[in-house]
């Protein structure tokens, strides 16, 4: 076995080169979610190249393709996201995005150059492979209630035993990785708010409903949700990110539209969170004469990494790197549609560590300074590997 392992490291290493230069256009040509025709298009003649059998799709964006070894056995699957973020990138690279207010601010390029880096040196070990390994290259990670349903609606995960997945942090340090059991990350349940009030003029409230008013009541009301609704040892997030409305300063409105994002990282609080929002804004409203339009995008389920799955992974990191080099990642309140996969068979999704402050690769996730760490792609890439190898030797299930 660790013949295998040292053999995947060299392979890994043999097409470093190749995957900067993936990342490196995947970052220059970001595309919003399920618009990345050219990306889907890019990684659809790379696999193609690599003699992979690319499956059919009814998706307009996405790619499903396949390694089959030449002994028979199980199926696993690898899957990663290809949406980018709107964002203005100022990181200064000399790759940086050519397309305006769109940037791959979370990593979805290096996890695309590991998955095909993935794909390149499993393709090259398929005489060797006792099963079958499914590249799952899936849209809309970033926009609820995203692409993992249609992919799997498409047969993404048709005859999978198990699954696994990658995603870069920046706060676990190159050469490491992140892994947890159990709750990972949270359910997320977007809302929309319209306040419908009367307009009129600002000098004569009294005749109007001042959507205005009604909506600032209703931001207030909603953080009481946290601290008075539910259970405080069960961790939630109400946030609204966005409020439009009014014309000028002298005009009260009669509609202000409120985004929000509800997140929780229990299953029984994810149901009563919708409720909630709806209750509460809907009760603000009648109060002040207002109707209160909600609607509810129920985005992606807790996310919960299986036990044995993680076992793999980090039984696979070891033997690939030595040891000392696991981190045990906290739960957090961001959401990602891989746990909609985690819902239908066992697996689990791995932090990258991309942290390297001496290269500016320290920033968080969605911010317009975002940089990570390229030496990620050999570790990632190559834990890949060994995981999908070592799930098709072992007898564990």
């Amino acid at each position: 076995m660790q013949t295998i392992h040292s053999n995947i490291i060299k392979a890994t290493r043999k097409w470093r080169r190749k995957q900067i230069a993936w990342r490196r256009h995947f970052h220059q040509h970001p595309e919003l979610s399920f618009a990345e025709h050219k990306t889907t298009a890019y990684l659809r003649r790379a696999v193609s190249s690599m003699g992979l059998k690319i499956l059919p799709l009814k998706m307009k964006t996405g790619l499903l393709a396949e390694v089959r070894g030449k002994r028979p056995g199980r199926t696993i699957a690898l899957r990663s996201d290809i949406d980018a973020l709107p964002v203005t990138e100022r990181t200064g690279l000399s790759f940086g995005s050519k397309v305006d207010g769109c940037m791959h601010a979370c990593g979805h390029d290096v996890h695309m150059a590991s998955l095909l880096g993935a794909a390149a040196v499993l393709s090259e070990m398929r005489d060797d492979l006792p099963g079958t390994v499914r590249f799952i290259f899936q849209p809309a990670e970033e926009m609820p209630p995203g692409g993992a349903a249609p992919m799997i609606e498409n047969g993404a995960l048709d005859s999978v035993s198990m699954i696994f997945g990658l995603h870069v942090d920046p706060t676990v340090a190159t050469g490491k990785i992140g892994l947890r059991d159990g709750v990972t990350m949270a359910a997320v349940n977007d809302f929309d708010l319209i306040v419908h009030g009367r307009g009129g003029h600002g000098a004569r409230p009294h005749e109007t409903v001042d959507a205005v008013v009604v909506a600032a009541e209703i931001v207030q009301a909603l953080q009481t949700i946290a601290s008075r609704k539910i259970d405080p040892i069960a961790p939630v997030a109400i946030t609204i990110g966005r409020i439009e409305g009014g014309v000028a300063r002298n005009v009260i409105t009669d509609r202000v539209t409120l985004n929000g994002t509800a997140r929780a990282l229990s299953e029984q609080a994810a149901r009563e969170l919708p409720k909630l929002v709806k209750r509460i804004a809907q009760s603000i409203g009648r109060a002040h004469g207002a109707k209160v339009e909600v609607n509810i995008t129920h985005g992606y389920p807790v996310f919960k990494n299986h036990p044995v799955a993680n076992k793999i992974l980090s039984g696979s990191f070891t033997a690939l790197f030595g040891s000392g080099k696991l981190v045990t990642t906290p739960p957090v309140l961001g959401g990602e549609d891989f746990a909609r996969y985690l819902q239908l068979v066992p697996g689990a999704m791995f932090r990258l560590g991309c942290r390297n402050p001496k290269i500016g690769a320290d920033k968080p996730w969605h911010s317009p300074h975002f940089i990570v760490d390229e030496e990620a792609l050999t570790f990632g890439t190559a834990l890949l590997c060994a995981a999908v190898i070592d799930s098709l030797t072992s007898d564990r299930k």
